[in-house]
């Protein structure tokens, strides 16, 4: 299933709303080269639907895009890259 996710760089997060109910991927940057991923939310209803991996997603393709070094401070995205090695060449040294 897919979700409409949008990009907020003002706010600087990724984010989704279904059926009245939000999740979001909060990041900063604490250089031009480099994102971290600090936090993740996803309303109860929302949970176990895909939602939060779909921000993962979202936000580390980004990342590839934008030829950023990814930092996960986010427990969620952390264990996210760790079980999809596809991003584990994005994590900053």
């Amino acid at each position: 299933m897919s979700f409409p996710i949008q990009h907020q760089p003002q706010d600087q997060e990724f984010t989704a709303t279904v059926d009245g109910h939000s999740a979001e991927l909060a990041y900063s940057q604490p250089n031009p080269e480099t994102i971290d991923f600090a936090h993740t939310f996803v309303d109860e209803e929302l949970r176990g639907k895909g939602v939060g991996e779909a921000l993962a997603q979202e936000g580390l393709n980004y990342a590839r895009e934008q030829g950023l070094r990814v930092l996960t401070s986010c427990k969620f995205m952390a264990a996210y890259v760790k079980r999809h090695p596809e991003y584990q060449d994005l994590l900053a040294k």
